[in-house]
């Protein structure tokens, strides 16, 4: 239940913010507490920030891959 839930988000309400806490917590290297102290604004925020770093990582990877095939 928990992999579908990351997989998809698609989860009991009471899982999304564990997954939130979880994901900005390893993505700052911050405790998971200092997550749930944080104002929800910051906490959407920094979730968006992790979403478009990893959103161009993936991007970087596809154009090396990309390079490579050719």
């Amino acid at each position: 239940m928990m992999r579908k839930a990351v997989r998809t988000g698609d989860c009991p309400p009471h899982f999304m913010p564990k997954i939130v806490a979880y994901t900005l917590a390893t993505a700052f290297s911050i405790s998971p507490l200092e997550v749930y102290k944080m104002p929800a604004s910051l906490v959407k925020e920094m979730l968006f920030i992790h979403q478009t770093v990893k959103e161009l990582e993936a991007e970087e990877i596809q154009k090396a891959q990309s390079k490579m095939k050719v």
